[in-house]
């Protein structure tokens, strides 16, 4: 990916750095060959060159590129889990996957990790942007997901013989668990993503089933994904569920729906990171209707948003890390929406702005494993910068409002916002 070359200047804006502390204002960021050399209050007139660029941040808030950590840019807005498999094929959802990618960065989203893709486009996606074929977050990349036969993910009867092949591998067995796992090796992703436990969206699997997969398989894909560097997470709702994810060695786990003080020992004593996703309930109980979806699926999406809410103050209060990533991409939470996220974790879940900031820039980058990389605005990272016009401290909601961004940076190079288009 391309890193800007001379000098940047940045003033006139108050800086949120990502880690959490209070806004610096009247700050300045230099930027020298897409990289930060300093981010704060001092005067540094003296040591800037006469030709560098400036970009004047209008008296609003300069802060670190935002981290979606739960990102499937091949969903397509789709209006029932089973669109996923059969409405598109692959030549069309991957050129849905780059307009995604493109809009994401829009959003003044830098980063993302995969939460699951379908046709492991995401891989080829990530290689993409990096190469600079089409614009894009940074990409951790996932494949296609791992459930157990009959698990939530699996909605094909045998008598159709037509499989699930483009969305998931089914298993039945730590040996076939360990095979999928090698065939997601091959294909070159860095996150291995399961599916444990149930879903209010499912007829069959619904919040508190955990026979998706069993522990057996679960623990088989940790061996072999970590035998080969690969990290795993997994869609965790149900109770025992999410325990048996962190028992079997899981790197991160999704949504953590109804933690309980096992489970959070178990988390906090690891260090796991939890991407919670609750926009999408939300948004489920909200729209639903519009989309058909059952009385019986919007009073599970109820229960999930309370269950879920409780547990992501828990696990941050107790000292646990938080990441921002909304499950994007159904047609009642569509692409675009994904500062929504962060406006509902401080407006429903009760955290502060810089609570949320730090999940959604700083906890991002981590998921990522590349916090020495990006995520915070300190010397030596890369410049993925976010400027917005006004005061995003004071009013996080903000952050939907694309109209309101002077520039979205990834290496220092501008790519979106009002300076991209002067």
């Amino acid at each position: 990916m391309q890193l800007a070359t001379g000098t940047t200047v940045i003033t006139n804006g108050t800086l949120v750095d990502g880690n959490g502390g209070p806004p610096i204002p009247n700050a300045t960021v230099v930027i020298r060959d897409g990289v930060i050399q300093s981010a704060g209050r001092e005067s540094l007139a003296s040591t800037i060159e006469p030709d560098a660029e400036r970009i004047d941040a209008h008296g609003g808030t300069i802060m670190p590129g935002l981290v979606e950590a739960h990102f499937h840019p091949t969903y397509f807005n789709v209006a029932a889990l089973e669109d996923l498999d059969i409405k598109y094929p692959v030549e069309y959802v991957t050129l849905l996957a780059a307009a995604n990618a493109k809009l994401a960065l829009e959003c003044g989203y830098t980063a993302a990790r995969s939460g699951g893709s379908l046709f492991n486009i995401d891989v080829w996606l990530k290689k993409a942007i990096e190469n600079g074929v089409c614009p894009g977050p940074r990409l951790s990349a996932s494949g296609r997901e791992i459930c157990g036969v009959g698990g939530l993910m699996d909605w094909n009867p045998d008598f159709r013989k037509i499989g699930m092949d483009g969305l998931v591998l089914l298993v039945n067995g730590p040996e076939e668990a360990r095979a999928a796992v090698r065939k997601l090796v091959k294909d070159g992703v860095e996150w291995v993503k399961t599916y444990p436990t149930g879903d209010a969206a499912a007829p069959d699997t619904n919040d508190h089933h955990t026979l998706c997969m069993t522990f057996e398989e679960m623990h088989a894909v940790v061996q072999t994904a970590h035998n080969h560097k690969l990290k795993v997470t997994g869609h965790c709702r149900a109770t025992e569920g999410i325990k048996n994810a962190l028992r079997a060695g899981y790197d991160a786990i999704e949504h953590g729906t109804f933690i309980d003080a096992e489970g959070l020992d178990l988390l906090l004593k690891r260090n796991v990171p939890c991407v919670p996703a609750l926009y999408f309930e939300q948004a489920s109980v909200d729209r639903g209707p519009e989309f058909g979806l059952s009385q019986r699926v919007i009073d599970g999406h109820k229960e999930t948003l309370e269950g879920g809410a409780e547990s992501a103050r828990r696990i941050l209060r107790a000292g646990g890390r938080l990441g921002m990533g909304g499950d994007y991409g159904f047609a009642w939470n569509p692409h675009g929406d994904y500062a929504k996220e962060l406006s509902f974790f401080v407006n429903y879940v009760g955290l502060t702005p810089l609570e949320v900031i730090t999940c959604a820039t700083r906890t991002g980058a981590e998921i990522m494993g590349r916090a020495h990389e990006f995520g915070t605005l300190e010397p030596g990272k890369l410049a993925d910068v976010l400027i917005v016009d006004g005061d995003v401290v004071r009013d996080i909601t903000l952050l939907e409002d694309r109209s309101r961004f002077v520039a979205v940076m990834q290496g220092g190079v501008v790519k979106a916002g009002w300076e991209a288009t002067r």
